[in-house]
């Protein structure tokens, strides 16, 4: 079992509990394989004898993903079956807006402060979410990913300095993308060029950080999803790529997508060399964030706010404030790697041309 004791989750199990008090675990217990109700491990099985499995596809001949908040019986009648067994909990807004952000602040920097910094290092793009990590672990060396003149790495060195923190800078290049590219696609078992884009900086830091001698990487990830930080869910309900008819619903949309989010990074990081620490997907953040009221997600143009709020008194305002673009737009690996995929013959006209050119480089 990993991430918890077997005795915790047996309890959790028991009481039905989705947030027990981790940050999330998976594994095999009492014949059965178990995912917490994020996802926050990955887990798989083999099709056809499900008895077989392993944290990491790659061990498995057929592997099937077991789901979170599940459990997938691994023998008898049983076998292959998924059960739910938690369920993400929903509850009412909070009314008290102190309250409210007072429980965030507290399990926010609970949380941070909380990580062992043994052997670790922060990757830090200058926003809110990875200095708040920062904040909690003052003598890490902190790392950025990027091409030269991109706007995470200006962000970082804005961030680093208002901060005092000593930043390295991970420049990427066209070498880099094309070397890790397959790497990345049998970490990840899927050639999506969305997915490969969106890890593609956060693997190449994470090597560095190995190379140097770190084996554990701090990330901010799940802050977007539990705070409100997509611009598709400021903008419920008029944005279409959500169903929710308010920004608290869209937000919670938002959660419900990070299973497969943390799949996916959890395998890159992992196949980088490093192990990932993220403490913002604690399960008391995850309390913390799920009673927020709607103008507590988005005020206006400000997304974020409870944790902006949160930070207000322990990061400069410049960084508690700081507009973050998604990660691959702001290292501008989307970018490049459409310039390459156009490069090597792959035009814009043409059907998906950037997975034919992420797959013409694993043949």
């Amino acid at each position: 079992m990993r991430g918890a004791s077997p005795d915790l989750v047996r309890r959790a199990l028991a009481e039905r509990d989705p947030l027990p008090g981790t940050a999330g675990f998976a594994g095999e217990l009492d014949g059965r394989l178990v995912r917490d109700v994020l996802g926050r491990q990955p887990l798989f099985s083999e099709r056809a004898d499900p008895a077989r499995w392993s944290f990491d596809h790659r061990d498995l001949d057929d592997p099937v993903a077991v789901p979170a908040g599940r459990a997938r019986g691994t023998a008898g009648e049983a076998a292959g079956d998924d059960e739910r067994v938690w369920s993400l909990p929903d509850p009412p807004a909070a009314t008290d807006r102190d309250a409210a952000l007072d429980r965030v602040r507290d399990a926010v920097f609970e949380s941070v402060r909380s990580v062992d910094d043994d052997g670790l290092a922060v990757a830090f793009s200058g926003g809110v979410d990875s200095a708040v990590v920062a904040a909690g672990v003052p003598d890490v060396p902190c790392y950025v990913a990027g091409f030269e003149g991109s706007h995470d790495v200006a962000a970082a060195h804005e961030a680093a300095a208002a901060m005092d923190r000593d930043l390295t800078v991970v420049e990427l290049t066209h070498e880099a993308l094309e070397r890790a590219v397959p790497e990345i696609v049998a970490a990840l078992g899927r050639t999506n060029p969305m997915d490969v884009q969106i890890v593609l900086p956060l693997y190449l830091l994470a090597e560095r950080v190995a190379a140097d001698g770190y084996d554990r990487l701090a990330v901010g990830q799940g802050a977007d999803e539990l705070f409100g930080g997509y611009a598709k869910v400021q903008k419920a309900p008029d944005d279409p790529r959500v169903e929710a008819d308010t920004v608290r619903g869209a937000a919670r949309e938002m959660i419900l997508t990070l299973p497969d989010q943390l799949e996916r990074d959890l395998l890159v990081l992992r196949a980088a060399g490093v192990d990932p620490v993220a403490p913002l997907l604690h399960d008391r953040v995850v309390s913390a964030a799920l009673p927020l009221p709607g103008e507590l997600l988005v005020d206006g143009d400000r997304r974020k706010v409870a944790l902006r709020e949160a930070a207000s008194g322990v990061l400069p305002e410049s960084v508690a404030e700081a507009d973050k673009k998604a990660v691959q737009y702001g290292t501008y690996a989307s970018r490049e790697l459409d310039r390459l995929a156009r490069q090597a013959g792959f035009k814009r006209r043409m059907e998906n041309h950037v997975q034919q050119y992420v797959e013409s480089l694993v043949e």
